[in-house]
């Protein structure tokens, strides 16, 4: 491998004041570089620009009270003239970049793109193109400088009404554009750090989305992994194919079954008595209850264990190089009863590869005489490797109801991505199938019906599995054909490698990159091929950089696109597609909306409009359903919660279905804009089985949400009475009352209360007196601390309403035989009587207040950052504006993205 030219960073260069000097020192020191493969080359490269880059960004200790224009003038611009000014000045400039045209107030100025663009050129040594131009000495003095000036830009931006133009995109954004850019809905985010809110912000703040030196190496290795998943090198790997009938699990289950009463006959051969028990002893263990899942041979009754063990890989099946059709049913069943530990396993072995499409395909129906619960079908895939070293994972993204009838079965199919696939066997290539540890893997189908009526007449019967791998309907997949178009023979590297650069360039970041910028990632490209392995590799590596650029990690402001709107400044065309897209699907814009932006057409108020509604039908809404509610109310506890060993009769179907209910909810308004205040109290319901079983509804099949009619006198209806939240905001054993008021003053009604003071008394339990209370009794006590009732009467009330309501959100009339006592009294003198008077009073007297709540937290989503003082107008004219339109949810979204608060910054 050639030798490439060394860092000769000089330590004493870099400016003092940046926290990474001694990195960068320490990197200085080495001629580090040398002899890198391709992907490290670009890494450092792009380390010590994302270093700088986010020096410029991080923190404003480090910036002026005032732009240093005066510096510039006598320091900057003499060195700008000499290195960049013939190339980029007068009327033939490179790259319709003109140096010389540059307003150095960043403050007040458009150019601050540009600015950026000079910053992140020169930092990493890109320009001048001809080094020796610009001394290292020169070029710390033009980043010292303008780093500070970024940071004085950012602060007197803020003090002077005006917002960031800086964030990163949240670990979920990353996750979506790469999703939507490669065009596989894989996961690409799990390395990233889940983002913290401050002060009960939005995750989007732009205030707190920071990005830390660790994580620049980290982006890259992100971009380039995710690269490297969607493409393929060579010829299409051959398919592997398993064929599984049932009837041969349950015979070979047979002769495993008799080859151990063999050995232990003839271990207890002089010992009758003792023979007789064993035999007696494992006769019974291999005869299972009809209410265990096993085997089954339907003509004469017969059942053999489903079971399953590692050891020696006795039950791995063979795959075969040719595919068997699927023959006609048989008699022969596995019975698969519901419950997570009752699974049917089908052992693979040791030769599922690491790419590729998994493809399973069940032939299965519902058992005979089944009940009116539909049992789902859950596929997972694991391993066990010895007796402490396993792993098994959910790889179905949705459980497969079964509704054929017994004696129709159906074909059921997944696909799974094996790169999707978290953990698997390392041992695999190590060791020989049969040996310990075992390399072999498995697949594992459980039937997940939901709800305390599940049994035996809720299970599934299958006849056949049938599993085949590596799959891919294309060769090349679609993936990799998205980003090395199918030119046939490549004759010039060069204009072959400048084509899907530039493609790819648009599309990530969100216009039309410029020739220059195109013609540096193709020098890129020229350095890294005579060192790469081949073409791919080199191009890989360029389009890892495009991921790991601030175009693409960060919202940047827009490029000489501003204009003055009603004296705020306007979103450029490309911004605002970028603000609509990651609002309403947390992701890049798609063609539509950046050919839109290019026309100059979607400012136009019907324009956004049509483009808002569009967007809200796609599936891609869901994304803005489900993290806007997340946020909004503040789910992230429920995270936090297992349902093992808690002993209230809370499983895990309990708690997923928990978690979704708001998202399901917020949707199913959305597709039907329904009035904001459903959230308050609505006459219907978006639930499932599971969670309908909880809430005592009858008559919901199914583990999908649906609306289904509140029946009378359930006390349900809205948030307010969704068992996710109760359960969050209670304690282990019981309800909360101040979490719950606290929850909703905070999140519902924009009203926070004031902090607690310092040395706040705790309850005493320990006191006799105390213990024997009511929990409303030992809040009553506990607010008559001087310390305590500033805040308590605020708050006590608010959450009292919700007593009816235990700590897994089920209603109750008496706690420990006492009635219960739900009312309350406000401090305006307000009675509240329960959930019913708290719904009432919402809807009465504080309509308004709530959803000028909602229309500030949803504009808090949109913009990405805290409102102003000076934006109340605004939202008050945005809040007038949905009220006057019915209150519907799709309106909000509708009213927000058409207003002026929307379109400028």
């Amino acid at each position: 491998m050639p030798a490439v030219e060394p860092c000769t960073m000089e330590a004493e260069l870099i400016p003092s004041q940046f926290p990474i000097q001694s990195m960068l020192t320490s990197l200085s020191k080495t001629n580090c570089v040398q002899w890198l493969p391709p992907s490290k080359i670009v890494l450092l490269g792009s380390r010590i620009l994302f270093v700088f880059f986010l020096v410029s960004m991080a923190s404003s200790v480090w910036a002026q009270s005032k732009p240093d224009l005066e510096r510039y003038e006598k320091e900057i611009k003499p060195l700008l003239v000499e290195a960049c000014f013939d190339c980029h000045s007068g009327k033939d400039v490179e790259g319709n970049f003109h140096a010389d045209e540059l307003n150095p107030d960043l403050v007040g100025s458009k150019d601050i793109a540009w600015w950026l663009e000079v910053y992140s050129q020169i930092s990493k040594n890109d320009m001048p193109p001809d080094s020796r131009d610009l001394s290292e000495a020169d070029r710390a003095l033009i980043v010292d400088w303008l780093s500070a000036e970024i940071q004085t830009s950012e602060k007197l931006r803020k003090a002077n009404g005006s917002h960031s133009p800086f964030r990163r995109l949240t670990r979920y954004e990353y996750n979506y554009a790469l999703q939507d850019l490669l065009g596989v809905p894989w996961t690409f985010a799990s390395d990233l750090p889940i983002e913290s809110s401050e002060d009960g912000a939005f995750e989007n703040n732009s205030a707190s989305l920071r990005m830390s030196v660790q994580q620049v190496e980290t982006y890259h290795e992100l971009a380039l992994k995710a690269l490297e998943r969607v493409t393929v090198r060579g010829e299409r790997p051959p398919e592997l194919f398993w064929s599984i009938p049932m009837r041969a699990a349950f015979e070979k289950e047979k002769k495993l079954n008799a080859r151990e009463l063999k050995a232990e006959t003839r271990k207890f051969e002089g010992k009758p008595d003792t023979q007789a028990k064993q035999i007696e002893r494992l006769e019974k263990q291999f005869l299972p209850p009809a209410d265990r899942s096993h085997y089954l041979n339907a003509e004469t009754g017969d059942r053999a264990r489903a079971y399953w063990h590692y050891r020696k890989a006795n039950y791995a099946v063979e795959p075969s190089d040719t595919f068997k059709p699927m023959p006609e049913p048989g008699t022969h069943f596995a019975v698969v009863q519901p419950g997570s530990k009752q699974g049917l396993t089908v052992e693979l072995g040791d030769r599922v590869p690491d790419q590729g499409m998994l493809r399973v395909r069940i032939r299965a129906s519902r058992d005979e005489g089944a009940s009116q619960l539909v049992p789902s079908l859950q596929l997972s895939f694991g391993f066990k490797a010895t007796d402490q070293g396993a792993a098994i994972q959910r790889v179905s993204q949705q459980d497969v109801p079964i509704n054929a009838p017994f004696g129709a079965a159906e074909i059921y199919v997944w696909e799974i991505a094996l790169s999707e696939i978290e953990h698997r066997n390392t041992y695999r290539g190590e060791m020989n199938l049969g040996d310990q540890p075992s390399p072999s893997e498995y697949i594992r189908v459980t039937n997940s019906v939901q709800g305390g009526g599940a049994s035996e007449d809720s299970a599934i019967l299958i006849d056949y599995v049938e599993v085949t791998t590596p799959v891919y309907d294309h060769w090349p997949p679609q993936s990799h054909q998205n980003l090395f178009f199918n030119k046939g023979e490549v004759t010039d590297e060069a204009a072959y490698a400048k084509e899907i650069i530039e493609a790819f360039m648009s599309r990530a970041w969100r216009r039309t990159p410029t020739p220059d910028e195109v013609d540096r990632k193709l020098k890129l490209f020229q350095r890294l091929r005579p060192i790469s392995d081949d073409f791919q590799e080199a191009v890989l590596e360029v389009l890892a950089t495009i991921l790991t650029s601030p175009k693409f990690l960060y919202v940047l402001p827009g490029e000489n696109e501003s204009s003055q709107a009603s004296g705020n400044i306007a979103l450029s065309q490309n911004e605002l597609a970028t603000r609509l897209s990651l609002f309403l699907w947390c992701s890049l814009p798609d063609q539509t909306l950046l050919e839109l932006a290019s026309e100059g057409r979607l400012g136009d108020r019907q324009v956004l409009e049509e483009q808002a509604h569009r967007m809200l039908a796609d599936p891609r809404a869901e994304r803005f359903s489900k993290h806007f509610v997340q946020q909004w109310l503040k789910m992230r506890p429920l995270e936090f919660l297992s349902p093992i060993n808690s002993g209230r009769g809370l499983d895990t179907a309990l708690l997923d279905s928990m978690k979704q209910e708001p998202i399901a909810m917020f949707s199913e308004m959305r597709k039907r804009n329904s009035s904001v205040l459903d959230f308050i109290a609505s006459d219907y319901l978006v639930v499932n089985q599971r969670l309908a079983i909880h809430y005592g509804i009858p008559n919901v099949v199914g583990n999908h949400f649906r609306r289904v009619e509140v029946p009378d006198n359930l006390n349900r209806g809205g948030v307010l009475t969704q068992a996710g939240l109760l359960m969050m905001n209670s304690d282990d054993e019981d309800s909360h009352p101040v979490k719950r008021g606290v929850w909703l003053l905070t999140n519902l009604l924009n009203d926070p209360p004031p902090p607690p003071p310092p040395a706040v008394p705790e309850i005493d339990l320990s006191d006799p007196g105390i213990a024997k209370l009511t929990l409303k009794e030992r809040i009553e006590n506990h607010r008559n601390h001087a310390a305590c009732i500033s805040c308590h009467q605020k708050i006590d009330p608010w959450g009292i309403a919700f007593e009816n309501f235990d700590a897994l959100g089920n209603w109750r009339d008496k706690i420990d035989d006492k009635v219960v006592d739900a009312s309350s009294v406000l401090p305006d003198k307000v009675g509240l009587n329960g959930i019913a008077g708290l719904k009432k009073h919402l809807l009465e007297d504080r309509q308004e207040q709530f959803v000028r709540a909602t229309v500030e937290n949803m504009a808090k989503y949109a913009l990405g950052r805290e409102l102003g003082f000076g934006e109340r107008a605004a939202i008050t004219e945005l809040t007038e504006k949905v009220r006057e339109s019915g209150d519907g949810l799709e309106t909000l979204v509708i009213c927000l993205v058409t207003s002026e608060l929307f379109r400028t910054k």
